[in-house]
C-alpha cells in the first residue's frame, strides 16, 4: 500500500457494488506527496549549531535550563546547561553516560524530568500503546552524584505510565496496569498503593472520554511534602462499550470492547481519594453529587494536607472549585463559576499572594479575563482591557505581573502581554510590533526569561530563549533553516488572509491560497477546508505543518484553497462569538460557511462558483457532510475524513458540552446532524474512516451509508483497516489518504484557470 488506489467502492440503490477506476494524480503532485508524507525531507528537527537540540527543561528557579543536544565531537545526545548569567554550557550528561551498564546500548528517549535539586534525572524510553491508547514504556533514573542507573518497576518495568519523582526525589509512583505504585528507587523496595484495579477500575489513570475531552491521562498528584498522593478513581462498570474489530491480524476476527459513553449515556463514576504513599487504605474525600453525573477534571494539592479540585455538573455549566482535607475528607466549596452554555476547564491550578489567592479564568464578563479568587470566594478582576486572555503563560509572583497570551485587535494572530497581578494599570504588550504570527511562551519559574517559539502561516517555528520583559533574544534554541528554505520554496508569500461576510452582519476570518502562476483575469476552482467546531480554529497565522504543504501542492495544480473559522469556533473574539453556537452545533456554523463563500466570490471575480470542492477531518468532515447535504448547488465535490454524521453516536463529554442532553435536545440534536440532510446530496463524496477508530467511531459513516444507499444516493467510500482516527498507522498510509483525496479532487473538480 505506497503510492495508489486502483479502486474505490461505489455504492448504487443498496444492490450493487463496483469498482470505479480513478485517474492518477499528475505526476508533480505525486512527486510533491511522497516528499510531504513519506520522506521526513519537511520535518522540524534541530539545528542552529551548538545552540540547536530539543527538550528544554528550567533549572534552579530559572537561572539556568538544560537542553539535549548532540556533543561537539562524536555521536549520540548529551544533556547540557546553560548558565543565564554567564551564558556557560556545562554538560550534565554526557553521551557515554547515557548508557546503563546493565544494558551497554545508549538510551534514546522522548521525555526527560528532573528532580527538583537536579541530583537525579529520569528518562522514559522503549515507549509503546498499552490499554487502548495510552503509552507505556521503561523509565530508568540516574543517580548524578554516583553515575548508576536503576530501572523502575522491577519484572513489570517495561508498562509503566506516568512516572513521577516525589517532591524529595527519593521515590517514584507510576501506574502499573490499573494500580498506584510508589517505588525507593534507592532499595528498590516496590510499594502497591491499591490493589483493586482491574479492566473496570481504574486507580489514578483516567477513562477513555476523560483523556480525549479533558486530556486527562495521569490522575494522580503527589503532595507537597511527599507524604501522600491523591488520585482519581474511575469505575466503568455499567458504562456502554464500543466494540472495534480486527479482521486483518488472526485466522478470525479479534475483538476489543471498551467502555465508551456517547451523549446521554451512562458515565463513570468518579471518586476522589488520597493514600498515605508509605501505604494504608485509601480516605475517599466527600465530594457531593452523583458520582456518575458529575466530572472531576482537575485535582491539585493547595498545601501539604489540602487538595483542590474542579467539579463540572453533567451539564457543563457549573465549575465549582473545592477544597477537600485529606485527613478528614471534609470538603467546602471555595466558588462557583457558571454560564448559560457551558464553562470552560481551567488547566491548572496557580497560587498567588502568598497562596492566599487563586488565579482562575473565566468568561462572566463577556470577555475570557483572568481573576484572582481568595479561598472564601473573593473575585479580583486582572486582566482588565475589553478582550480574551487566550492562555495564561505565567503568574511572576515576586514582581506581582502576570503573563498572558492575547490578541485584541487580531484574531488571527497571539502575542504575549503582561500586567499587574492586582489588576492596575494597563497591559504592557511585550512581543515586539514588528512580529506577526503566533507566538508561545513558556516563562521561567522566576519570571526574567523564556522559551519563545514563533511561527506563521507560511513560516515553520523557530524558538529561541528571550530576556523578559524586553524580549531580547538572548540565545536560539531550535531553528529549522533548511526547512524555512524548503517552506519558502513551495508555499511562499501567496496566501490572503481575509474578513468575508458570513450574513446577519457578521464578518468572519478566512485565508485563500492562490496557485503559483495565479492570474487574476482568470477564474479558478476553489477547494475549502473547513471545520467549524469549538474544539479549533484553522484561520490563525501560524504553521500547520503537512497540512498547509499538502494545500500548496494543490493549489499548484491550478487551485484556490481556502478555509473560514464560522461564529463558535475558538477565536478570541468573546464569549458570545464562542457560545452562539450552543445547543445547534453544525446548524449556524453551515449558513455561515456557505454564506461566506459566496461574499469572497462577490469580492474577488477569480472564483469560479461553478467549480466548488469542500474537504475535512472529524468534525471538518462532520462539516464537509452538512455542506454537501445542505448547499448541493454549491458544494460539487466533498471530502469527509473520519466524520459524525449523527451526533448521538459522539461521546457524553463533548458532545453534551455544546449541545446538552439528547433528551433535553432532541431537535438540536437532529438538525445538527448530516445523517438527517442526506436526500440533499447532488454531487461527488467520498467518504474516508478508519475502522479502528476509538475516538469518532467508524459506525456513524456506516448508518451514512446505509442511509445514503436506502436514497439511491451515489457515493465513494474508502475504509482503513484498523486505522485510529488520525488514520496514520502502517508504511505508507498518511500517502495513501493524502493521494486519494488528491485523486479524487483532481477527477472531479476540473483545475486550472479559465
Amino acid at each position: 500500500m505506497k503510492q495508489n488506489l486502483s479502486f474505490t467502492r461505489t455504492l448504487f440503490s443498496g444492490f450493487l457494488l463496483c469498482s470505479v477506476a480513478m485517474a492518477q494524480p499528475s505526476e508533480k503532485l505525486q512527486d510533491m506527496l511522497g516528499r510531504i508524507f513519506n520522506s521526513t525531507e519537511f520535518a522540524i528537527g534541530g539545528s542552529g549549531g551548538r545552540g540547536g537540540g530539543s527538550g528544554a527543561r528550567w533549572m534552579d528557579d530559572g537561572q539556568s535550563y538544560t537542553t539535549v543536544e548532540p556533543p561537539p565531537t562524536g555521536s549520540g545526545r548529551e544533556i547540557v546547561r546553560y548558565d543565564l548569567s554567564t551564558g556557560k554550557r556545562e554538560v550534565l550528561v554526557s553521551a557515554a553516560q547515557l548508557t546503563p551498564q546493565q544494558t551497554g546500548k545508549p538510551l534514546v528517549f522522548a521525555e526527560y524530568t528532573w528532580s527538583a535539586d537536579g541530583k537525579k534525572l529520569m528518562v522514559a524510553t522503549n515507549v509503546h500503546r498499552v490499554l487502548i491508547r495510552r503509552t507505556a514504556g521503561e523509565c530508568w533514573l540516574l543517580d548524578r552524584q554516583t553515575g548508576a542507573w536503576h530501572k523502575l518497576g522491577g519484572d513489570h518495568g517495561s508498562e509503566l505510565l506516568y512516572p513521577r519523582l516525589s517532591p524529595d526525589g527519593t521515590r517514584v509512583a507510576y501506574i502499573r496496569g490499573t494500580n498506584l505504585y510508589v517505588e525507593d528507587w534507592a532499595t528498590g523496595a516496590i510499594r502497591a498503593l491499591t490493589t483493586d484495579g482491574t479492566d473496570m477500575i481504574l486507580n489514578g489513570v483516567s477513562d477513555w472520554v476523560y483523556d480525549e475531552e479533558f486530556r486527562l491521562g495521569e490522575a494522580f498528584h503527589w503532595s507537597p511534602d511527599g507524604q501522600r498522593i491523591a488520585y482519581l478513581q474511575f469505575d466503568q462498570h455499567d458504562v456502554p462499550e464500543y466494540t472495534l474489530i480486527n479482521y486483518t491480524d488472526g485466522l478470525y476476527p479479534l475483538i476489543l470492547k471498551y467502555p465508551y459513553p456517547k451523549a446521554g449515556q451512562t458515565n463513570s463514576a468518579v471518586r476522589l481519594g488520597v493514600v498515605n504513599a508509605t501505604g494504608a487504605a485509601t480516605r475517599w474525600m466527600k465530594v457531593p453529587g452523583d458520582p456518575r453525573n458529575i466530572y472531576i477534571p482537575r485535582i491539585d494539592w493547595s498545601g501539604p494536607r489540602e487538595v483542590i479540585l474542579e467539579q463540572l455538573n453533567r451539564l457543563q455549566n457549573t465549575n465549582e472549585v473545592l477544597l477537600a482535607d485529606s485527613e478528614t475528607g471534609d470538603v467546602h466549596r471555595m466558588f462557583r463559576d457558571q454560564d448559560p452554555a457551558w464553562v470552560d476547564v481551567n488547566n491548572a491550578f496557580r497560587w498567588v499572594d502568598g497562596g492566599k489567592r487563586l488565579l482562575w479564568t473565566s468568561e462572566m464578563d463577556g470577555w475570557r479575563h483572568a481573576y484572582t479568587v481568595s479561598r472564601d470566594g473573593d473575585i479580583r478582576l486582572v486582566t482588565t482591557a475589553p478582550g480574551d486572555a487566550i492562555s495564561i503563560s505565567a503568574a511572576d509572583t515576586e514582581g506581582a505581573w502576570l503573563y498572558y497570551v492575547a490578541s485584541p485587535d487580531d484574531p488571527i494572530r497571539r502575542y504575549l502581554y503582561r500586567t499587574r497581578l492586582d489588576g492596575s494599570g494597563k497591559a504592557e504588550r511585550l512581543t515586539p510590533a514588528n512580529s506577526p504570527g503566533a507566538h508561545s511562551y513558556e516563562v521561567s519559574p522566576n519570571g526574567h526569561w523564556a522559551f519563545h517559539t514563533v511561527s506563521r502561516f507560511n513560516q515553520p517555528p523557530v524558538t529561541d530563549l528571550v530576556q523578559l520583559p524586553t524580549h531580547k533574544t538572548v540565545r536560539v534554541i531550535q531553528e529549522n533553516p533548511v526547512l524555512k528554505d524548503k517552506v519558502a520554496e513551495l508555499v511562499g508569500d501567496r496566501t490572503e488572509f481575509v474578513q468575508v461576510d458570513a450574513g446577519d452582519g457578521v464578518k468572519i476570518d478566512g485565508w485563500v491560497m492562490k496557485p503559483r502562476n495565479f492570474d487574476p483575469a482568470k477564474k479558478y476552482p476553489i477547494i475549502v477546508y473547513v471545520y467549524g467546531e469549538p474544539a479549533g480554529a484553522n484561520v490563525v497565522d501560524q504553521w500547520s505543518g503537512n497540512r498547509t504543504l499538502f494545500h500548496a501542492a494543490l493549489a499548484d495544480e491550478g487551485y484556490l484553497v481556502a478555509s473560514f473559522d464560522n461564529s463558535g469556533t475558538p477565536s478570541p473574539k468573546g464569549r458570545s462569538w464562542r457560545k452562539s453556537i450552543y445547543g445547534e452545533i453544525g446548524v449556524l456554523a453551515s449558513k455561515q460557511q456557505a454564506a461566506a463563500l459566496r461574499s469572497l466570490a462577490a469580492e474577488r471575480p477569480w472564483v469560479d462558483l461553478s467549480r466548488v470542492a469542500v474537504w475535512g477531518w472529524s468534525g471538518g468532515g462532520s462539516m464537509t457532510d452538512n455542506l454537501m447535504f445542505r448547499s448541493p448547488d454549491l458544494y460539487q465535490v466533498g471530502v469527509a475524513v473520519a466524520a459524525v454524521p449523527d451526533q448521538a453516536l459522539y461521546d457524553s463529554i463533548y458532545q453534551e458540552r455544546y449541545m446538552g442532553l439528547p433528551q433535553d435536545n432532541a431537535k438540536g440534536y437532529h438538525d445538527g446532524s448530516p445523517i438527517n440532510f442526506a436526500e440533499g446530496l447532488k454531487g461527488k463524496l467520498l467518504i474516508i474512516h478508519g475502522t479502528g477508530d476509538d475516538n469518532v467511531h467508524f459506525q456513524g459513516d456506516q448508518r451514512l451509508i446505509n442511509r445514503l444507499v436506502e436514497l439511491g444516493k451515489q457515493f465513494d467510500f474508502m475504509e482503513y483497516p484498523n486505522r485510529t482516527h488520525g488514520i496514520t498507522e502502517g508504511r505508507g498510509t498518511s500517502l495513501h489518504v493524502y493521494t486519494l483525496i488528491s485523486r479524487y479532487l483532481e477527477e472531479h473538480l476540473p483545475a486550472g484557470g479559465r
